[in-house]
Parts: C-alpha cells; sequence; structure tokens
C-alpha cells in the first residue's frame, strides 16, 4: 500500500463557537478528562518543541504534570539540551495529539522555572526508582552502553537504600505561560474545526476560528 493511500474520515462532532468557554483552560480540561475516560494511553503525554542557537528546533514527549490559568507544569533535568535551549530562548511550544478523539491542542508560550519549593513537592511524590533515576541519569548526555546507566542506578539505589533521595541540584520544572491554544476537532470532508485563543491581556481572551 502507498502512504498516500492511508486516509480515514473523521466523524466524531464537531466544535462551534457557542461550545466554546470564556478561558482555554476550561475547554482544554474538559478535553483532558474526555481524553483520561477514554482510556487514551498517556493522556497527558505531549510533544514539547524547543529551538537550539541555530534556530534548529527540537521535539520530545514530555507528560504534563499541573495545569491552570498560571500555566501548564513539566519537570525535567536542567542539565538536559531542552533546559539548555530554553535557557537561550525561553519560547516553546506544546502539541497534545488525542487521535482517536480526532482532536488536538497545540499551545504556544514563554517559560519560566518553578520554585523550588514546587519542585521539592512534586519531587517527593514521585516514586523512589523514579527518584532514583533522576540522580542516575545526565539527561541528553552520551552514554557508552546501557550498562553504564544500569550500574550507576544501582549505585544510587545502594546509596539512598535506608533513607530519603533528596532533589538533585540539577532537576527542576517549568511553568509555561500561555500565549495561545489553539483547539483542533477532525470534521468530515476534512472540513476540520478549529479555533485559537490569544492573550490580549491577562483578564482577557480573544477566540477565532481558523480555517482547515
Amino acid at each position: 500500500m502507498e502512504l498516500s493511500d492511508i486516509r480515514r474520515d473523521y466523524t466524531q462532532g464537531g466544535l462551534r463557537r457557542n461550545d466554546l468557554p470564556q478561558w482555554p483552560e476550561q475547554l482544554f480540561e474538559k478535553w483532558l478528562n474526555q481524553a483520561i475516560d477514554a482510556k487514551l494511553i498517556d493522556p497527558t503525554a505531549m510533544t514539547v518543541a524547543t529551538v537550539d542557537e541555530n534556530g534548529q528546533p527540537y521535539q520530545r514527549i514530555v507528560l504534563l504534570k499541573h495545569f491552570d490559568k498560571n500555566g501548564f507544569v513539566f519537570y525535567t533535568n536542567l542539565g538536559s539540551r531542552k533546559a539548555s535551549q530554553l535557557a537561550g530562548n525561553p519560547k516553546i511550544s506544546l502539541h497534545f495529539p488525542w487521535h482517536s478523539l480526532e482532536r488536538q491542542v497545540h499551545i504556544t508560550g514563554t517559560v519560566e522555572q518553578l520554585s523550588k519549593l514546587e519542585v521539592i513537592k512534586y519531587f517527593s511524590s514521585r516514586p523512589k526508582e523514579s527518584q532514583i533515576a533522576a540522580w542516575a541519569s545526565r539527561q541528553s548526555s552520551r552514554l557508552s552502553a546501557r550498562q553504564a546507566l544500569e550500574s550507576k542506578f544501582l549505585e544510587i539505589k545502594q546509596k539512598f537504600a535506608n533513607g530519603e533521595v533528596p532533589v538533585p541540584t540539577f532537576w527542576g520544572g517549568y511553568r509555561v505561560k500561555i500565549d495561545s491554544v489553539e483547539f483542533w476537532q477532525g470534521g468530515v470532508n476534512r472540513l476540520h474545526d478549529r479555533f485559537i485563543y490569544c492573550r490580549a491581556d491577562d483578564e482577557r481572551w480573544e477566540i477565532e476560528r481558523l480555517a482547515p
């Protein structure tokens, strides 16, 4: 089969202007809850896009850990490639691909680092093995072999076997301050529904329909 022959129609329903709440976070919460209820695999998984100093974009999958009107939160190694790129250019793009619901959400914004208290609170809630993994992996650095990573994990596990695992100094998180949110709902005959919220000021959002 040719790749160009792979296609399907989108029939699960549309999105109308009257369906849209005043705040984009309200519709995002509704759609996220529906993705969870539909038992999608990793409903909080999002593509995070950053740009390096040469203008080269990079993407990777990261899990959303919190959101509210103040922004969208994720955690990472502060020595990672994404963190290095965000230090040079704090602009970021997030994308949620909920294929089986025929939906996408695309967010643009600017990051700010989370406070130490916020990081400690979340890190303490993680399973101990995940805490140890944060210590063991120097994210985005080159590895000679997987065995080196596994050995480091076992070394750290033994070190903290009888006590709490502290937050690494090189581990933290970001809050994405939203500039725009686009909601995409698949439509029959490729007549998809797209609405974008653009921030006019701190208290108001402008909403526009986009052509599919």
